[in-house]
């Protein structure tokens, strides 16, 4: 009997010790998890006001396109090739998409490829994919959309510029942004603190809508803007600039909603990780509490023997 009570504490004994083990680990890896947390949320801030900042210089921009069109004496500029419609007969489909290189994010990654793959397949074209990110490249590939170009995604707002500028470059190299060319844009827009839906926008080519948009705006104050050099290369660099800011814009949003994701899911991790701690803290108090009860049966069945000797 004493023999099988041993094997009892003894049992308990590493049991509570299993527990307390576990108790620890949950314990530090919800220190993770807020670190995390602190981490998302102050990279959500920075992007936001990146992406409000960037609301100044567009307008800007928009104001300079505006005069530069209404002061080119045209009703489209012709040295801005990416401007006009394309020939149906030569259209190429580019898409560049933002996703993340990190996991952690929900459902970030699948929902944009997706989004993003229907779009695609109802243009009825093959389209040039350039991605954002390992993710969501591996997403689009396993969908049998080929990647042909493969980006890393911006660890910092100062990267941002880096990336758009690379993009940029690349395109003029290939001749994607060519007269031929009708290019996406695809990513995460935020909605909320914690949520985000996957947006498209064609980026190219400038159609007349566009056009009639830009002429429309009118110039802040009564004293016009004065050229210094040929309207065509005024329209020329603005459109430039128009297009790095979209693609900074999008790039930006995308880096916002990844963050929100990732806080969102570093939420629900904090939660079940309180869940677990409060089931461990439970199963150690009962497994102490019968091991408690076991020395008290323990100390009384031997008072009890030493009264009865005594006698």
């Amino acid at each position: 009997m004493n023999q099988s009570r041993q094997c009892d504490e003894k049992y308990m004994s590493n049991t509570a010790a299993n527990i307390q083990r576990k108790i620890n680990s949950a314990s530090d890896l919800k220190g993770v998890v807020r670190t995390m947390k602190a981490v998302a949320a102050s990279s959500i801030s920075q992007y936001e006001n990146s992406v409000s900042a960037l609301a100044d210089y567009y307008r800007t921009v928009e104001l300079g396109l505006s005069a530069s069109l209404r002061g080119s004496g045209s009703n489209m500029p012709l040295l801005a090739p990416a401007f006009h419609q394309p020939a149906a007969d030569s259209q190429v489909i580019g898409a560049i998409v933002f996703g993340s290189d990190q996991g952690l994010v929900g459902q970030f990654n699948e929902d944009l490829a997706d989004f993003a793959i229907n779009i695609l397949r109802k243009l009825g074209e093959k389209p040039r994919v350039w991605a954002i990110g390992e993710r969501v490249q591996a997403r689009i590939a396993d969908s049998g959309v080929a990647i042909e170009k493969g980006f890393s995604v911006p660890t910092s707002v100062n990267g941002i510029a880096d990336l758009v500028r690379q993009i940029q470059i690349e395109s003029d190299t290939q001749g994607t942004s060519a007269i031929n060319a009708v290019v996406y844009v695809f990513h995460n827009r935020p909605v909320s603190a914690s949520l985000y839906q996957p947006v498209s926008q064609r980026l190219l080519p400038l159609d007349h809508q566009w056009y009639r948009d830009l002429i429309q705006v009118q110039w802040p104050t009564k004293m016009p803007p004065e050229f210094l050099c040929s309207s065509s290369t005024t329209i020329a660099a603005l459109i430039r600039e128009y297009v790095f800011i979209s693609l900074y814009r999008a790039c930006a949003e995308s880096l916002a909603s990844e963050n929100a994701s990732r806080l969102a899911a570093m939420q629900r991790a904090e939660k079940n990780i309180d869940e677990l701690l409060e089931n461990l803290t439970r199963d150690f108090d009962r497994v102490r509490q019968s091991s408690i009860d076991e020395e008290l049966s323990d100390v009384l069945a031997g008072y009890e023997l030493l009264n009865t000797s005594q006698k």
